[in-house]
């Protein structure tokens, strides 16, 4: 009886079987192989500091450490949130943060009607994009100058048609001109009525161009069969728009919302070069603010109490970004 002869053990069998997986499972490997590096840059740059942040809200810290490297840091629990909710400060920064969301919102539906406007076949619709679209490349920081020129009482756009309105030019008994107003012009930036709506304002021109990026590029995507069905069923203006076309626009109104959302709550450049939580008590400062202000202001250095007050935004925050995302989700679902 002959027999078998051995099978030689090749040393690459090993690599050999693991290419073969990686062969046989690279349409699952290959889209986490491109994630990758995005989910490292995201772990390390955001999910770590964000824990961190969450751990200093727990102690007392001035952000020194002693000469030996050991943190001044000091344990006090919940402490920091006692007295963030007994600081009326919190409170108003907190109403100005609700006060930014609820306006903000109004970037979507006009950043649409701008967007269903430059939709059209009209001359020259390039340069109208253009100019629509420029607030959105621009620094927060120079429309913040900007808009501060604008309100300016003396030499803004706002104070120079108010004279225009309300003021004249007499003659003085020395025979000089002198400009003579009933009412002087309003300084809306020093007012604690109004210079938080002034600065939503402001902020609302870089929003509504964003907002209309989004939905010109998901008007891009509309279904001409859709919308022809619908002229045959005879739905045309409000409600072609309504029952065909905004249906069309949910991903874009969705991404929309969420970025608006976000924008709102973390507000802080208009307000750090208009008026610096000012005027009067922080009449116009948000959760933003007034942790950088406790934490590396100029009477700052409680890293512990500005790391409670972030940990109260980032909270906010994940609960209307959670609530867009469950709705969007059951969306999906009932398709």
């Amino acid at each position: 009886m002959t027999a078998t002869p051995a099978v030689p053990v090749n040393a690459a069998d090993g690599p050999n079987r693991q290419s073969s997986w990686l062969r046989r499972n690279r349409i699952k490997v290959a889209p986490w192989l491109f994630l990758a590096p995005a989910l490292i840059f995201f772990f390390v740059y955001v999910i770590v500091p964000i824990i961190r942040s969450i751990s200093i809200s727990f102690y007392k810290w001035d952000g020194l450490y002693q000469a030996d490297g050991t943190s001044n840091a000091e344990w006090v629990g919940l402490q920091n949130y006692i007295n963030l909710f007994s600081d009326d400060r919190f409170y108003t920064a907190l109403y100005n943060n609700v006060l930014w969301l609820v306006l903000f919102m109004l970037a979507v539906p006009i950043g649409l009607g701008i967007a269903l406007f430059l939709n059209q076949t009209v001359t020259g619709m390039r340069f109208y994009k253009s100019m629509f679209f420029f607030p959105f490349v621009i620094s927060q920081v120079v429309v913040g100058l900007i808009y501060g020129w604008f309100y300016n009482p003396d030499f803004g756009v706002v104070g120079s048609l108010w004279k225009l309105a309300f003021c004249e030019e007499v003659v003085n008994i020395v025979g000089n001109l002198r400009t003579v107003c009933s009412v002087d012009p309003p300084a809306v930036l020093e007012s604690e009525d109004y210079a938080t709506f002034a600065i939503i304002v402001a902020g609302l021109w870089p929003q509504i161009a964003y907002c209309m990026i989004l939905y010109l590029t998901g008007l891009n995507n509309v279904s001409p069969d859709q919308i022809e069905a619908g002229r045959l069923d005879n739905a045309k203006g409000w409600r072609m728009l309504w029952y065909v076309i905004i249906p069309q626009l949910r991903p874009a109104t969705f991404i929309a919302v969420v970025v608006t959302v976000i924008g709102a709550l973390r507000s802080f450049d208009m307000i750090a070069i208009m008026t610096r939580g000012g005027p009067g008590d922080g009449s116009t400062t948000v959760l933003a603010y007034y942790m950088y202000e406790v934490s590396i202001g100029e009477y700052g250095g409680r890293f512990g109490y500005g790391s409670a007050i972030a940990t109260v935004l980032f909270l906010i925050m994940l609960v209307y970004i959670s609530y867009f995302l469950f709705r969007m989700y059951q969306d999906e679902k009932g398709q």
